[in-house]
């Protein structure tokens, strides 16, 4: 008997803290997503701000002109010098 009195006691003690698991988990949950949607929408913002930043740069610099290279050229030909002072 002292057994099943243990065992009930024990039961009891795991379920209230599953009954307060249960009540505080869907707070929580929400309370993540509310924080998600958040930064979802401050990312889309960062996204939008980076994209006519891009934008803006492609307008103020024209594009490179394409080099042709030929068969018979080197590649030191075709890499650019190096400054030796610099090291660039």
């Amino acid at each position: 008997m002292e057994i099943f009195g243990g065992f009930m006691v024990m039961m009891s003690i795991i379920s209230l803290f599953l009954a307060v698991v249960w009540l505080i988990m869907p707070f929580v949950v929400f309370a993540i997503k509310g924080k998600q949607d958040r930064t979802l929408e401050v990312l889309e913002a960062i996204d939008k701000r980076l994209a006519a930043l891009e934008q803006q740069l492609r307008m103020l610099q024209p594009p490179p002109a394409p080099r042709e290279a030929n068969a018979e050229q080197t590649i030191e030909e075709l890499t650019p010098p190096v400054d030796p002072e610099s090291g660039q």
